[in-house]
């Protein structure tokens, strides 16, 4: 892929939240996706401390409703919880969820192991899991999917290891529902890129 395939293809990369259940590319696609960019994807000292979950079909379906169910305790106003359930039946209304983990027991072990690093590498741990999530959010666009990044966590935690016997060293960072895209994304604002960027000759 050249240089300029990569920035059309992060171009292109959009939260979308309107999706469907048809499928665009097969699961063995999405499956190759996913198990590639953690393969590949740099870690601190090699750690490889990223976990990832893909939820499909009725598995997908059940994180909607459980993760509704946890907010219904949450959300007591009845009105407002109304906003909620539109938004949790938009995500379940998607193809598949993916979930992104970090392993815990490896961060603490590196910790113990290395302690003048110690307070970087939880930071360093985000940093290989933020990397994965982009990668797999512009690969499933590239294949026709729309997705969004949702953080749902610690809410669901406990009920998301319970129900796939996830191990407890299994830290739950975001939820990203896919799907078909059935309303294109949101218009959206740039700041002036020499408020971000600054280059010294």
């Amino acid at each position: 892929m050249s240089n300029s395939s990569v920035i059309e293809a992060l171009k292109q990369r959009r939260s979308i939240y309107g999706i469907s259940k048809e499928n665009v590319s097969s699961d063995e696609r999405i499956q190759q996706i996913i198990e590639e960019t953690v393969k590949y994807v740099p870690s601190s000292f090699n750690s490889q401390t990223s976990r990832v979950v893909l939820l499909l079909g009725a598995n997908h379906d059940k994180l909607w409703d459980l993760t509704k169910e946890t907010l219904r305790k949450v959300v007591n106003n009845e009105e407002a919880f109304k906003n909620t359930d539109q938004k949790i039946e938009s995500f379940k209304s998607g193809y598949g969820t993916v979930l992104f983990l970090e392993d815990m027991d490896i961060v603490k072990n590196l910790q113990d192991q290395f302690a003048l690093y110690k307070d970087n590498f939880p930071v360093w741990s985000n940093q290989t899991s933020g990397m994965i999530q982009l990668i797999v959010w512009t690969l499933l666009e590239q294949e026709g999917f729309g997705a969004s990044l949702q953080h749902y966590n610690p809410l669901i935690d406990e009920q998301v290891q319970k129900e796939w016997n996830l191990p407890s060293s299994w830290k739950l960072i975001a939820q990203m529902p896919f799907g078909k895209p059935t309303a294109p994304a949101g218009e959206k604002e740039f700041m002036a890129i020499e408020q971000r960027v600054k280059v010294f000759k």
